[in-house]
């Protein structure tokens, strides 16, 4: 089941012209930061091939040296025990089909936990490969009071020790000397003393000599805890005030993507917007002006809008783990999520998908077992997003258009039944076809630190252009698809409009003004009916009656792939009211839709097609980008194609229950 999509292997080793480092290191340690203050802005990041096992590729230079880095997963044994652990394994030993045998090994060890950090570092120093151990988290130590005698750690593990602090850069100029040093001479590191451990000893005599190690190398064996740690742990991880604490941190951080990000998103709306709008005004009327406004500048602006969002999103999550926070607020939410068949870590990007599922569905990576973050990722499109306001807006004011009270309880239920049908999925899937219970969580609380803004910036870059070079790419294809859907094929202007723009031809000002107007409406609503997009609504008419809707409101659903806010310009289109209008005066939209007539007579938009409209925006996928981010993070067609069939049936069950139940009750 793997989980993430398209790699970027390195070269080859044959054509191979560069000194290759793999970077290892145990969890929390400090290997992206060290990564990052090596690297820079020159990284980027993809999958091993056939896993879902990320990888950061990574270059830079020591004096006239050109340095390929590869960060491996971080790690506590190569054992095999884990995916993460096999493919850090079968880099180092150059099993992986894709790269060779690298040519030396980085391995982080953090200082406060020295013993186990020696116990990954005896692995990869029987790898016959040149090594040097990065001791990381210096100042840590230093603040209890330790010391590390440096030279001695060095004579024990037979290879360079380097103390830093990779948060601040101290001691990465000296790592840089080491390599430079390493690359002249390439001599496997050799132990001073032989460990009882090497070959396929027992775990606990492995640790045995790494205790020893650290006992003969650090004073007192291990760095004192800080009593603020402790401190700290007490309101955090407890069973009611760490849910709390936690509720609060997570407030702010919706509040940033929420709100904040609406600047930048508005932004660049308008920037796309304008672009648009002038080159509607320089190129003339025809196909080609309207793909590049429509089908390329849209889809670049409906791409590039998600982007202050994602940006925001994996910033935050860079300082909280870099803090130490987020594996607490895992463990306290842990015991509550499981109960639904989601991981504590699941809750982050539920709640960001508040904002929007693109960027919640790439936060899912902070989930470690396979199962559990492919549930959350086919759950999460459930959760009412900020692309579902304006349909919810738009029915709010159907069904209650003086009545703001009211109103506000149409949101509180659309967002209430997205919560809640994202938890029922959720433990229906762990209960049928994503069989297995919930891992129970098991992690090292680490230390608290000051974050690496440095870190958080460089990872918020790294997201948003794997976003930009992958996912926004098919966002723009299906952009330029749905254009043509909507566009081809062409049909000829309507009677009634063409003795409109007659009319107005014979007179002046408003009045022509006003005529010309209405044919524009009259031609683009002609046009957009007899589109592919049109026909396909007429064709699934039959199939949507049931729930309440006509073949005009069809044309808005399939619109709605596109974004699903789409809906309401397409509507606006559909009933002759058109989008500039809408857009600057909404309640002329909801009078149109209002006054809207089936053939029979009837009025469309009765208060039971409005709520079963409403029940189905809330349930329904809708949401092509999504579909692209989904395909990307499972490595799979099959789990978007599930998602898609998964959620439109619920919806379409949901809508037609209510549909059909409110009519039984006589509300129409």
């Amino acid at each position: 089941m793997s989980l993430q999509a398209t790699c970027c292997p390195p070269a080859k080793t044959a054509a191979r012209s560069v000194f290759r480092l793999v970077l290892a290191g145990n969890p929390n340690s400090g290997k992206t930061t060290l990564f990052n203050a090596l690297t820079g802005l020159r990284a980027q990041t993809a999958n091993y091939p056939g896993t879902t096992v990320e990888q950061r590729i990574g270059r830079f230079r020591v004096a006239d040296v050109e340095i390929e880095i590869v960060d491996l997963p971080g790690c506590y044994d190569l054992k095999e025990m884990s995916e993460e652990e096999r493919v850090a394994a079968d880099v180092i030993t150059g099993r992986c089909p894709y790269m060779g045998k690298p040519d030396a090994a980085i391995v982080v060890a953090d200082v406060t936990n020295l013993s186990r950090s020696l116990f990954l570092v005896s692995q990869v120093i029987e790898m016959k490969l040149p090594v040097v151990v990065a001791l990381n988290m210096m100042d840590l130590a230093n603040a209890a009071g330790a010391r590390v005698d440096t030279g001695r750690l060095a004579r024990e593990l037979g290879c360079p020790v380097i103390p830093l602090v990779a948060r601040t850069g101290r001691g990465v100029q000296e790592l840089r000397a080491a390599l430079q040093r390493l690359k002249a001479s390439p001599v496997p590191a050799v132990p001073a003393t032989t460990c009882s451990a090497c070959g396929d000893c027992p775990f606990k005599a492995r640790y045995a000599w790494t205790d020893s190690i650290a006992g003969c190398c650090l004073e007192q064996g291990v760095v004192a805890t800080n009593p603020w740690t402790e401190r700290l742990d007490q309101v955090l991880t407890h069973p009611v005030i760490g849910v709390i604490a936690f509720f609060g941190v997570m407030l702010g951080v919706f509040f940033l993507i929420f709100h904040i990000a609406h600047i930048p998103m508005d932004l660049i709306d308008t920037l796309f917007s304008r672009l648009g709008a002038r080159i509607e005004q320089r190129m003339p009327v025809g196909d080609l002006r309207s793909l590049l406004v429509k089908g390329v500048i849209g889809g670049m602006g409906g791409m590039l809008v998600f982007l202050p969002q994602i940006c925001i999103m994996f910033f935050c999550l860079s300082l909280l783990e870099d803090t130490g926070y987020l594996a607490r607020a895992a463990f306290v939410m842990d015991r509550l999520m499981r109960r639904v068949g989601l991981p504590g870590k699941a809750f982050v990007p539920l709640l960001s998908a508040h904002a929007c599922a693109i960027p919640a569905i790439m936060a899912t990576r902070v989930i470690e077992d396979k199962r559990d973050r492919l549930v959350t990722i086919l759950v999460l499109p459930l959760v009412s997003c900020s692309a579902r306001i304006p349909v919810y807006s738009m029915l709010a004011a159907l069904l209650f258009a003086h009545d703001a009270g009211r109103a506000a309880l149409v949101f509180t239920g659309a967002y209430t039944l997205g919560l809640v049908a994202a938890i029922a999925a959720a433990f229906a899937l762990k209960h049928t076809i994503l069989k297995g219970e919930t891992h129970p969580l098991v992690l090292e609380l680490p230390s608290y630190k000051l974050p690496s803004l440095r870190t958080a910036f460089l990872t918020m870059l790294d997201r948003a252009w794997v976003f930009i070079r992958k996912a926004g790419t098919v966002i723009l294809l299906i952009s330029i698809a749905l254009w043509a859907l909507a566009t081809y094929p062409k049909s000829a202007p309507p009677a009634e409009a063409i003795a409109l723009q007659e009319r107005a031809a014979k007179l002046t000002g408003d009045a022509a003004q006003d005529l010309q107007n209405q044919a524009e409406r009259l031609i683009r609503h002609s046009a957009l009916a007899n589109s592919a997009a049109g026909r396909l609504g007429h064709w699934i008419e039959p199939a949507i009656r049931p729930l309440g809707f006509d073949w005009q409101i069809g044309i808005g659903i399939v619109s709605s792939f596109a974004a699903r806010e789409a809906i309401v310009s397409t509507l606006a289109v559909v009933y002759g009211v058109g989008e500039d209008a809408a857009e600057k005066d909404p309640e002329s939209l909801y009078d149109s839709l209002r006054r809207a007539q089936r053939s029979d007579g009837s009025r469309v938009f009765t208060a039971a097609t409005c709520v079963s409209l409403l029940v189905f925006y809330v349930l329904a996928m809708q949401c092509l980008a999504t579909q692209a981010i989904t395909r990307r993070e499972t490595n799979s067609l099959r789990w978007p194609i599930f998602q898609l069939a998964y959620m439109t049936i619920l919806a379409y069950t949901a809508s037609l229950l209510v549909f059909q139940g409110l009519r039984a009750l006589g509300i129409s």
